[in-house]
């Protein structure tokens, strides 16, 4: 897992990022495939997660609410091969647990650094971020009219 590494081009990355889809995929199909239904936590077992962190997000490091609605993430994820042991979870709030998904670590990670690349370019205006913020924004503002009874856009 090398995220330090250099592509010569845009395309290098692609295919990179390809590839990693392409074995989560197929790692996905062969874990998955007769393995037993996911089990929740009992609520002892929560509260144990709840508390690794002190009751901050595992993903973005913000409060959770105890009593809230809160996930216990897999550390590594279930449909990668990981197992529901408490050993295995983490908290995170609903929406970080849905955008780490089942990644792995290393396409997790070129994630995270094209997010903040790409925040830093949105920042300084550079006119091609722009562009694709304002897709951005589009596609967010459509999926979230989508659902039901929504009303809150920004600015």
């Amino acid at each position: 897992m090398d995220t330090s590494r250099v592509f010569k081009t845009a395309r290098g990355l692609a295919r990179r990022l390809r590839q990693l889809r392409a074995t989560r995929r197929k790692d996905r199909k062969r874990l998955l495939s007769g393995r037993a239904p996911r089990r929740a936590l009992t609520p002892k077992q929560r509260e144990k997660v709840y508390k690794k962190t002190g009751g901050r997000c595992h993903i973005c490091g913000g409060e959770i609410d105890r009593e809230g609605r809160w996930a216990a993430d897999h550390i590594l994820a279930y449909a990668l091969g990981g197992k529901h042991e408490v050993s295995n979870y983490l908290p995170a709030h609903g929406s970080c647990n849905k955008y780490r998904s089942a990644y792995g670590p290393e396409e997790y990670k070129w994630i995270t650094k094209l997010g903040v690349w790409f925040r830093t370019q949105i920042a300084n205006g550079s006119p091609s971020a722009m562009a694709l913020a304002e897709r951005f924004v589009r596609h967010e503002r459509s999926r979230q009219e989508r659902r039901v009874g929504s009303d809150s856009q920004i600015d």
